[in-house]
């Protein structure tokens, strides 16, 4: 039977592009009703796109994918957007009034949208976390409703190249995938999805350990207050195990079979491990790779602890999650690094799993694709409008019986089909047609705030010829005074 009621979401990462389709239950479990993946290494590289052609046909792949699984056409799919660019950058939007007043949901606005308009070189803003409203000489969460003459808004914008964005836009456009809403944040749907709300209310930074990336994220009194993307990642130490003389899948094998962030000899005969069927290495030898890599990875990440300011507010201390947090010992080994005490893996998102047991496993690779899923809202599934056949009107007076029909009697439900068909091009024209009127609406509505405030600050006087004025006034009633 064909699902009709679901939410759709892909993840584009470094070393995979996988998708989900599933159902949020009523007791916060999650039902998974589709799975799907392909191999992204060769064509995405440190979270960015650099084959388009490539990207769309595995994007094609994964919808053609989750829609044999569904039984059922998808018209629209959450997608996150990460990469090696993205990282925050602070911003501050004043405004001074004439008078004390009581702060407005319009000023507030305003405020906001001029934020988002600061001029950013090669930069583009995905999103923006609100800090704290400056009220005066208090700080105040919400700023409606507050009196006051002075206000400054502080704002974390999460930015990113624009090639980023651009890249990705291509890919779907050219794989014909809808998005649904705006491009999510990967690192923040992940960040919800498994740490507590006690970790982001008490402070905690996540370390996502990833293929080709490692992000660091700080939260604050349920507030994000940094993010910023390393370049480095469980791929790092596979390629410097290569240098044994291996190929890359033989450094995968053993780094996951027995890498060890803080390896220390047993015994006086040296262990080993084996390669291939021909060959075996000494322990200790692989893990001198694996332990200096990783701990130039965790000297990195306590290096943007350290940047963020936050070190020493994160009480509820620091969380790994993704593929690389596997590797045994990278814990203690953080430990060693950064002097903090709390240190923890999370491996699994916080809501339970139903379905797709064997395709879905608990070691923290799928925990972002899974927090895209949780941040989606709608019905993905493409509705169709169904013509329901008339039933036959039923004589009312005797009458000679009618002849069988000579049509075949599946004439019908290929005519069915046929309207089937007919009303889902409808639909989807339509759609597409609200859609362009919805933006053309919101891009007229951009501009006339733009020429609006472009109005308002030439009204305004220059802080020169206001301080030229000021100048003014005093001289002429001193020089009135002194005429006295």
């Amino acid at each position: 039977m064909a699902t009709t009621d679901f939410i759709a979401a892909i993840e584009l990462g470094s070393s995979k592009i996988s998708g989900i389709a599933g159902k949020k239950n009523n007791d916060g479990s999650i039902q998974v009703l589709a799975y799907a993946r392909e191999e992204a290494s060769s064509f995405i590289h440190k979270g960015i796109i650099y084959n388009i052609d490539k990207t769309a046909q595995a994007l094609t792949s994964i919808i053609n994918k989750l829609e044999n699984q569904l039984n059922n056409a998808i018209a629209k799919v959450y997608v996150g957007i990460g990469g090696q660019s993205l990282r925050t950058v602070r911003n501050a939007v004043s405004r001074t009034l004439e008078e004390e007043s009581v702060i407005s949901q319009e000023l507030v606005d305003e405020i906001c949208d001029e934020n988002r308009d600061a001029p950013l070189m090669d930069m583009i803003v995905l999103d923006v976390a609100p800090q704290e409203y400056k009220i005066d000489h208090t700080l105040q969460a919400e700023p409606v409703g507050v009196a006051g003459r002075h206000i400054i808004g502080q704002f974390l914008n999460i930015v990113a190249r624009t090639s980023l964005k651009k890249n990705l836009e291509h890919s779907l456009e050219q794989a014909k995938v809808e998005v649904a809403d705006d491009l999510i944040v990967a690192p923040i749907a992940l960040a919800k999805a498994v740490l507590s709300e006690n970790d982001m209310r008490s402070g905690c930074a996540l370390v996502d350990f990833g293929a080709d990336t490692t992000t660091v994220l700080v939260y604050k009194n349920n507030i994000l207050r940094f993010l910023s993307v390393l370049p480095l990642g469980g791929s790092s130490i596979t390629r410097d195990i290569t240098s044994l003389q291996m190929v890359e899948e033989e450094a995968e094998n053993l780094k996951l079979k027995y890498g060890d962030a803080l390896y220390e000899e047993e015994g006086e005969t040296p262990a080993t491990c084996k390669v291939n069927d021909e060959r075996t290495i000494e322990l200790a030898q692989l893990n001198n790779i694996v332990g200096a890599r990783a701990e130039e990875i965790l000297a990195n990440v306590w290096n943007q602890l350290q940047l963020s300011g936050y070190e020493k507010d994160i009480y509820n201390g620091v969380v790994f999650t993704g593929g690389g947090a596997n590797l045994k010992n990278l814990e203690a080994a953080f430990r060693k690094v950064s002097k903090m005490d709390k240190v923890k893996t999370v491996l699994a998102v916080h809501d339970t799993l139903h379905g797709m047991d064997e395709s879905l496993t608990k070691d923290g690779t799928q925990c972002t694709l899974l927090g895209l899923f949780k941040a989606g809202k709608d019905n993905c599934c493409l509705q169709e409008t169904v013509v329901a056949p008339q039933p036959a009107t039923q004589p009312t007076t005797h009458t000679a019986t009618p002849e069988p029909p000579t049509a075949d009697i599946f004439d019908a439900d290929e005519e069915l089909r046929k309207q089937q068909e007919e009303n889902r091009k409808r639909i989807e024209q339509e759609e597409k047609k609200r859609k362009e009127k919805r933006k053309k609406e919101e891009e007229e509505k951009r501009k006339k705030e733009e020429e609006k405030r472009r109005k308002e600050q030439k009204k305004k006087p220059s802080r020169f010829v206001s301080l030229f004025e000021k100048f003014t006034d005093t001289f002429l009633d001193d020089s009135t005074d002194n005429m006295k």
